[in-house]
This record gives C-alpha cells, sequence and structure tokens, in this order.
C-alpha cells in the first residue's frame, strides 16, 4: 500500500498514539521504521492496523533536535514496541522517553556512533575484546527545562541465578542468546540478546540497486526465502506500476505454498528433535527432501531459490514441475495421518506442549506474534486472508486458529497448514495459464519518489517491506518487517513461571528463525 501518513508533533505523538489506540482500535503495532530524513531530521514510521476491520494507517513524526533526537515510546500502548524501539536507538540514536530498556539491541555495547544515519562514518579497526555488557539498563525521562535526564535500572539483583540458554545451545535455533533468570528450575526472567549474526542486510541495500537487493532476501528468513523475495518484488513492483500475468501470480501462489511446506515439515522435525524423538524428525526430513525436489528442478536451489525477480520469474517453470508437483501431493497427503500417529499423539510431546508456555490473543496482538504463534491464540492475522495477494484471494482454504496459546496449539497449527498448502497447490497446480512469466523491465529500475509497503504471508508470520524511494535506482531506505523479533520479544512473557525445559518447548514451538531476526 503507498503510505499517506498522519504527522503529529513530538508533543502530541503519545496522546495522539492512545487515541488511535482506544478510539480507532488500531491495535496492532505491524512496524516501526526509524529513519534518517536527511534535512527534516531523524524520525519513525508507524505502521498500525484495526485487527477487526483490517484497515492499516501509518503515522509519522520527526524529532525536534538531531543531536538529541527523542520521540515518546509507545511501549505502554504495544508490548512490542519496546524492543522494536531498541532495534531504531541502536541503528539511529533516537531515545525514546520511557522506554525502560534503552540499551542497544544488535550491536556491541561499545559501538560508536549509529550506523543507519545518513552522515555516519565508520571507524578503522574492530575489537577483538569481550563485549563489557553493562549489568543496567537505561530509560530517559525530560526535566522541567527540557533536558533529558537517564535512570538506571539494575537488570540483576545479588541474589538472582543468571544461566545463558544460547548462543551455541542447539534448541535456540540458532545464535540466539537468552540469559535467564532462575529460581531453582523456574524462570523469573529473560533478557534475549541478538545481533550475533548480524549482517546489515538493510544498510547495504542503500548501496545496491533494487535487482541487486533481492539477492539478500532468502539469506533472512531461509526456510521463507520465497515469501521474502515475493513481499521486496511485490513493493518494487507496486510502487512502479508493474500489472503480472496470471502465469506469474499462479507460479508465484504456488511456490510460496510449497515452500511453507518445506518450512512446516522442517517444523516438525526439529519439534520431534528438541523433545528427543529421532524418528519423526527422520520423517519430516524424509518428505521435505520430496518438497525440495520439486522446488529445486525449477529455481535450481534447495535453501536459497533466487527465483522471483521483479517483474516476474526468473525462468518458466520446469516442463516437469506440474506432473512432480501432483504427485508430491498425493504422496504427502497419507504423511500426514503418519506424523500424527508417530509424534502427535506421544504422551512425552502432550506432556510437555499441552498448558505449557501460554500467550494469550490480548498479547499475541499487543507483541505482534504474526502467523501461528498468534493464530494459535486465536488471532485471525493471516495476511493471505486480510490482504490477499496474487491468488490467494481466489482459491478456497482454511485459516488455521485455535483458542488455548500453548505449545501444542501452535505444533497444531502449523500441521493443519500443510493439509490446507496442499488444498491450495491443488486447485492452482492444474490450471496455470499461458502468458509470459517476465515483464520486461527497463536495466535500470528507477521506483517513482514515495513511500510503501507491502507484506506477504511468511511461514513464521507476517513478512513486511518498508520502501522509501527518491527517484534513483537505489532506495533510500528499505525495512524488512522481521516475523522472528515479535515472537522472541515475547518469551519474557510466555516462560515467567514455567521451568527451564519448558524453555526448550516454547522455543520450538515459537519456530523463529535467527537471521531474519538479525537481519
Amino acid at each position: 500500500m503507498k503510505l499517506e501518513h498522519k504527522i503529529f508533533d513530538v508533543k502530541d505523538f503519545a496522546s495522539e498514539m492512545a487515541k488511535l489506540k482506544t478510539e480507532k482500535h488500531f491495535d496492532f503495532l505491524v512496524t516501526i521504521v526509524g529513519e534518517d530524513f536527511g534535512e527534516e531530521g531523524l524520525g519513525c514510521i508507524y505502521i498500525l492496523e484495526n485487527t477487526g476491520s483490517h484497515e492499516r494507517t501509518s503515522v509519522k513524526v520527526v524529532a525536534s533536535d538531531r543531536d538529541k533526537a527523542y520521540i515518546p515510546t509507545v511501549s505502554h500502548l504495544w508490548k512490542g514496541a519496546e524492543i522494536l524501539e531498541r532495534e531504531v536507538y541502536d541503528f539511529f540514536g533516537i531515545i525514546f522517553l520511557g522506554n525502560k530498556d534503552m540499551r542497544r539491541l544488535y550491536l556491541r555495547s561499545d559501538f560508536k556512533g549509529y550506523p543507519f544515519r545518513k552522515d555516519f562514518k565508520a571507524e578503522e579497526g574492530y575489537s577483538l575484546e569481550d563485549d563489557n555488557e553493562p549489568d543496567y539498563t537505561m530509560e530517559y525521562s525530560l526535566k522541567q527545562d527540557g533536558t533529558l535526564q537517564a535512570t538506571q535500572h539494575k537488570l540483576f539483583t545479588d541474589d538472582d541465578y543468571v544461566i545463558n540458554i544460547g548462543p551455541q545451545h542447539p534448541a535456540t535455533h540458532g545464535v540466539l542468546r537468552l540469559q535467564t533468570i532462575l529460581d531453582g528450575e523456574t524462570i523469573r526472567k529473560i533478557y534475549p540478546h541478538c545481533g550475533y549474526i548480524h549482517r546489515g542486510v538493510e544498510k547495504m541495500c542503500e548501496e545496491y540497486t533494487y535487482p541487486q537487493t533481492l539477492a539478500l532476501t532468502d539469506r533472512l528468513d531461509y526456510l521463507s526465502a520465497m515469501m521474502n523475495r515475493h513481499a521486496l518484488c511485490s513493493v518494487v513492483e507496486e510502487a512502479m506500476g508493474v500489472e503480472l500475468t496470471d502465469r506469474i501470480k499462479y507460479i508465484r501462489t504456488i511456490m510460496d505454498e510449497l515452500q511453507r511446506l518445506d518450512s512446516h515439515l522442517l517444523f516438525y522435525g526439529c519439534c520431534a528433535q528438541d523433545l528427543g524423538a529421532l524418528t519423526a524428525f527422520i520423517f519430516g526430513m524424509r518428505d521435505r527432501e520430496a518438497v525440495l525436489n520439486c522446488m529445486e528442478e525449477t529455481t535450481g536451489g534447495r535453501l536459497i531459490q533466487n527465483y522471483y525477480r521483479i517483474g516476474g520469474l526468473q525462468d518458466d517453470i520446469d516442463v516437469n514441475f506440474v506432473k512432480n508437483v501432483k504427485k508430491l501431493c498425493e504422496y504427502i497427503k497419507p504423511m500426514f495421518k503418519e506424523y500424527d500417529d508417530v509424534f502427535t499423539g506421544n504422551v512425552i510431546l502432550q506432556n510437555r506442549f499441552k498448558g505449557v508456555g501460554v500467550l494469550s490473543k490480548e498479547n499475541a496482538i499487543s507483541y505482534g506474534c504474526t502467523g501461528g504463534t498468534g493464530r494459535a491464540a486465536g488471532w485471525h492475522n493471516d495476511v493471505r486472508k486480510n490482504h490477499p495477494y496474487d491468488m490467494y484471494g481466489n482459491v478456497e482454504f482454511d485459516e488455521i486458529t485455535y483458542t488455548e496459546g500453548d505449545c501444542f496449539a501452535r505444533y497444531k497449527v502449523r500441521l493443519d497448514e500443510m493439509r490446507q498448502s496442499v488444498r491450495i497447490i491443488e486447485q492452482l497446480i492444474d490450471n496455470i495459464p499461458a502468458g509470459d512469466f517476465y515483464i520486461k523491465q527497463k536495466p535500470i529500475i528507477r521506483v517513482p519518489e514515495g513511500q510503501w509497503y507491502t507484506s506477504c504471508e511468511g511461514s513464521r508470520g507476517e513478512i513486511g517491506v518498508y520502501l522509501d524511494s527518491r527517484g534513483d535506482k537505489s532506495p533510500y531506505r528499505l525495512k524488512f518487517r522481521p516475523m522472528g523479533l515479535p515472537l522472541v520479544s515475547a518469551m519474557d512473557e510466555i516462560l515467567r513461571g514455567e521451568k527451564i525445559a519448558d524453555l526448550i518447548s516454547v522455543g520450538a514451538t515459537l519456530d523463529y528463525v535467527i537471521p531474519d531476526i538479525d537481519r
């Protein structure tokens, strides 16, 4: 969608955002985009959704002083804002008044400067020393004379027993570190530490041409590679007014659902592995190979796909693609019962998952936990239903929801969604129309001036792309909405009072992918 912002002054920002939340029911904070607007100053774009009507709006606020930029926090309105504001602070140096945790999120605590500012100049050299992390958080407020004052809040007391889960722990599914305070085996508090695989993808995109940026998307959530690139291609195509053929839309929809099968099968296998069930892990990996075979014959890749491009597809589908996808659907449908027989009904799984790690619908929305995590709590947040794109508005499928909000509900959502993916594919695979697989673009793609946001339903939730174009061949600002960051931000809420072994179950069913979080 093209963004037409509501613009608020800093002094009115807190009250106006509260009105949007309470009076207009914009209860879902989709994302916060920090941006250096140049001479205009440093500020943020807030994208909000009314979860009843699915109406979306955007808000723009610019800090008055570039050297001491500050904006009031909205973390008291949306819980997920706390970690999103930390990300903006880390990269732009904008202080959020009232946010109780103004620490860097991805970069070292001794990093000098704010790298997403347009005037940032990196210092030569780098440190091989350990990062001396502070044992306190910072909260900023304004004095009566308008100057900033900082208040320290201790992270730990002298009696706290603190352990690290990760970043090398296999059950964190990547280099995520969860600093955990325990009372015996009971979790009292979790502080997530991100950035161990941070690569500055969004910053690099500012120097790349639009086709060059596509190569980075598959390396974010590599199990939603198709959807990541789909979202980026779609936002550029919308901005340029590119009309795709039905053939392109059919193929993209089929490929997205194959990618969802790929991801959910790995989810099933990893849930089993985390709980020590090796047989189910082997079953999931066995059938994932069959899905990857179908994708590989067309894309040439198994993990990094590199298939979508601005204006369509890299190449047409393989001559055997339709036949092999139909074989895959017939093969995999009976396997779903096998998954239930070997694992879902297992008493160990049920004891480890049922009633464990409960996330309420209200908190799922407040943290922005989209995808299967939100739908397991009863939140209808499927982008394919609420904001249909490509062929999703023309096929029949069910949005899978549960109400328990526990590990078992999150697990069941994924298993049921695989059946729906097969259902979508079967409706399309015999009806792919003739036509061009690519709408030819100019050698140098220049996007008109403006700001857009487009999203797709990834394997873990909404993957969105914010684009600010100044009419050049490179984006002025490109921001990816990660699926996994809201999930990690909710872990403290989900796990407080649970046992330490439950952290493994919760992490498995939240299904985050670390490069998507870190970007």
